[in-house]
């Protein structure tokens, strides 16, 4: 059973991920110059939408466990997220060869979803413990900067085989980077968030959506199919615009 709030907060931050790609969009072929590497406009609305898209995972996950998800039914799902993030690599390598997406939001998610998983199946005690292990990955990805530059042996930390765990000292060269740290601590309190709800307001998860936000909730629903698809059409679209004006 699905919660329809849920799928419409998943959905909002579909909206929100397609007006901020098309910018982006806009930008790469010259019609709407922007700085989406450096601009504080930009990079702090990217990072609130994989929050929110990090946020709906961990929250999903703890719903599905909560109704007795089976481990093969978690399995298809973390395939098709697993190979979707393959896809977006070779499909950005195409597009930016030097800079294509190792471990991008898919990537992280898929990794991030099976630690969970994994570790939710051992641990049923309580909730703090979810709460505390976001804290930490959120505090040991602030730190990791500075533990890294101060020790020259940590700097392997910054190649691409590691740099997606988060201890890193400099950004890598890549259009997309959701790394462990501190991503997974965003998770992390999703999944203890929708925890906490479940035990002591599960109403807040039921009861009609306000008006005018049903498709929200329908487009949370195929969010994954949505993600793969929407840049292609508009990267087409904007490429027919230019060649035909």
């Amino acid at each position: 059973m699905r919660s329809d709030r849920l799928d419409a907060l998943r959905g909002l931050a579909m909206v929100w991920m397609t007006a901020f790609h098309l910018s982006f969009d806009l930008s790469y072929f010259g019609l709407w110059p922007q700085d989406f590497y450096n601009d504080p406009r930009w990079t702090l609305q990217r990072s609130c939408i994989v929050s929110l898209f990090l946020l709906c995972a961990g929250a999903s996950l703890a719903l599905a466990l909560h109704q007795g998800q089976r481990l093969q039914a978690f399995g298809r799902r973390w395939l098709q997220i697993a190979g979707c993030a393959l896809l977006v690599s070779l499909g950005s390598w195409w597009m930016f060869p030097g800079s294509f997406i190792y471990f991008g939001v898919l990537h992280g998610m898929a990794v991030m979803l099976l630690l969970l998983r994994l570790s939710a199946a051992r641990w049923r005690g309580s909730d703090a413990l979810w709460w505390l292990l976001g804290a930490a990955a959120l505090t040991l990805a602030w730190l990791g900067p500075g533990i890294v530059r101060s020790h020259a042996s940590l700097d392997v930390l910054n190649q691409p085989w590691l740099n997606w765990l988060g201890l890193i000292s400099r950004k890598p060269v890549t259009e997309d980077y959701v790394p462990l740290l501190p991503w997974l601590g965003i998770m992390l309190w999703g999944f203890a968030g929708m925890r906490w709800l479940l035990r002591h307001r599960p109403q807040w998860l039921g009861g009609p959506l306000p008006t005018g936000t049903r498709a929200l909730a329908v487009l949370g629903r195929w969010s994954l199919t949505y993600y793969m698809l929407h840049q292609p059409v508009m990267i087409g679209l904007l490429s027919a615009a230019r060649w035909f004006l």
